[in-house]
């Protein structure tokens, strides 16, 4: 079972506040840690910590993006 996180909890793991680069999707939390593009806890326009659930159709990209990360939690309300 994933642990679970608030949204208060997900914005410490910003890539500044703390050493993680997390961001969720659909409810589930990635690492994104390891990806360059994520270096400094920013991609483009978008910052780690925050749910991109919603951004996402604006990304050059479709939700496959998320399977080279690892799942790290649940988000939580």
């Amino acid at each position: 079972m994933l642990p679970v996180y608030t949204l208060r909890q997900l914005a410490l793991r910003n890539g500044q506040d703390r050493p993680e680069i997390w961001c969720a999707f659909r409810g589930l939390i990635y690492d994104v840690s390891p990806s360059r593009l994520w270096r400094g806890g920013k991609h483009y326009e978008h910052w780690a910590g925050q749910d991109l659930t919603q951004e996402l159709r604006d990304a050059p990209h479709t939700d496959k993006v998320f399977d080279k990360f690892v799942v790290v939690g649940r988000l939580i309300s």
